[in-house]
């Protein structure tokens, strides 16, 4: 309606521009017809630039019957004494026609060149929002939400052929356009509805259909359609692409998990099966028949047998943790009871290793799942006696700082290069020149990080030297 106001004022503008110049050269008595001529083409040249060629067309018409008038003797007559005068008024209004109509066209080009301008730097938006998209929501609605966005579009519909579903974005509604959408997919061939505006467009790659899309309220040019469509359909493939490796990566991921927790069960298990096996072979041999000597190996099968189960136990969290299914059941639990209780736990596999333990006073309590914490600290002294001499001390100290409980374990092993240290808290990493040397599954750092960040805390690799390497746990206070 609007549209339609603003031409219905330009025509009688444009005629009324002509008869104010006649109306302004009367009233200043100036007869002379070339400059008047030349007031009406600069008029007609400027109403056209700004206005159109309709609007042009008819200043030229109402110039022209003025300058007969008004400006050719005999004036005030329409007739016309001189011929020359006839060529003179017939080339005014061939020139003012054509340079409305030059005119008019150059505005025209400027439109367009402005409108493909602007679709170019939309599409360059949108190639850059959808290369920056996270992976937390469906592609197709992500494309179709960032398309409505950028390119001011009311109402996208976008169909996934692979998936069979629709995505939709925009403001605006598009009932019903499943079928249609579908129809288009497979049929390969564009559309328009001309009752609402909608444009309906195949998306191909590589000769195949992958789906199709529905776009109100836009008018784009052919060209900004196929780059947008070619566009749409790459970013749907990079996505599926990536999904697949995804999944290839998490299935093979998955596969070494569980080969590497077997083998490290089976070594772990070794060592308490073969003590126990010792034990009870001399108890069934009657070989021991002092009662302290029976007690004493009775106690051992018990410790290693709960040494066993605990490790099944591991074993399990391990892999839940692994899968990303940590679950917290947390309590009040004083420091340093968590703290020793993983020391008597650990004392079996320090084999008389001295532990060098400073616990500083009144650390107090901690809200955490005891369980978990100490099998992250289980994990890290675990670390520390595979990865140094066997005759040097492992440091443990703790202390408070900055409304956290900070836990230190210090080693006396070779120095991290500093590629390692890069890699140290990835799934199954392990150090080049002891991962042949000494067993385990690459596992412990990752599962003890993992379970310290449920928490609220961390642990981070502090120092790596020739002095020793050095990790630091922080547990919140009162969370």
């Amino acid at each position: 309606m609007e549209m339609s106001l603003s031409r219905k004022l330009r025509v009688p503008a444009a005629a009324s521009l002509a008869v104010l110049i006649t109306l302004v050269f009367r009233m200043f008595a100036i007869l002379n017809a070339t400059t008047v001529g030349f007031a009406y083409l600069i008029a007609i040249l400027v109403v056209a630039a700004w206005w159109g060629i309709t609007e042009a067309v008819v200043a030229s018409v109402i110039a022209t019957i003025c300058f007969n008038y008004f400006f050719l003797p005999p004036v005030g007559t329409w007739a016309i004494a001189d011929p020359e005068n006839w060529v003179a008024l017939f080339a005014f209004l061939v020139s003012s026609l054509i340079a409305s109509d030059l005119s008019n066209r150059a505005r025209r080009r400027t439109a367009e060149a402005n409108a493909r301008k602007m679709e170019m730097e939309r599409l360059y938006a949108l190639s850059r929002a959808i290369l920056a998209m996270e992976s937390n929501q469906p592609i197709g609605d992500r494309i179709a939400s960032e398309l409505a966005r950028i390119c001011e579009i009311p109402a996208v519909a976008i169909y996934d052929r692979t998936s069979d579903l629709v995505h939709r974005s925009g403001l605006g509604e598009l009932p019903e356009v499943e079928a249609r959408l579908r129809q288009i997919a497979q049929t390969g061939s564009p559309s328009k509805d001309d009752r609402t505006g909608t444009i309906f467009a195949p998306i191909n790659l590589g000769g195949n259909s992958i789906g199709s899309i529905a776009i109100r309220g836009a008018e784009l040019s052919n060209t900004a359609l196929h780059a947008l469509l070619n566009l749409i359909a790459i970013s749907l493939e990079n996505a599926r692409s990536r999904e697949i490796v995804t999944r290839a990566q998490a299935a093979q991921e998955s596969e070494e998990f569980k080969s590497t927790l077997l083998d490290g069960l089976a070594h772990e298990f070794k060592t308490p099966l073969t003590s126990i096996k010792a034990a009870t072979t001399a108890l069934l041999a009657s070989n021991v028949s002092d009662a302290a000597q029976q007690q004493e190996l009775l106690t051992v099968v018990d410790q290693e047998a709960e040494r066993l189960s605990r490790l099944v136990t591991e074993a399990t969290r391990v892999a839940r943790i692994e899968a990303g299914k940590i679950h917290l059941n947390r309590e009040w639990h004083s420091v340093d009871i968590l703290i020793q209780t993983v020391l008597a736990q650990m004392e079996p596999q320090c084999d008389g290793r001295r532990l060098d333990v400073s616990i500083a006073p009144n650390l107090g309590t901690v809200l955490v799942d005891a369980d978990l914490i100490q099998l992250a600290l289980r994990q890290l002294i675990d670390n520390a006696l595979k990865y140094s001499p066997r005759k040097s001390v492992i440091q443990i100290s703790s202390q408070l700082a900055q409304g956290k409980v900070v836990i230190a374990v210090r080693n006396q092993g070779e120095p991290l290069s500093e590629a390692e240290r890069v890699r140290i808290f990835d799934k199954f990493y392990r150090g080049r020149n002891v991962r042949r040397q000494v067993a385990g599954t690459g596992m412990g750092l990752p599962v003890a990080r993992s379970i310290l960040v449920a928490h609220g805390g961390d642990v981070q690799l502090l120092r790596s030297s020739e002095s020793g390497t050095e990790f630091v746990v922080s547990i919140p206070v009162g969370v």
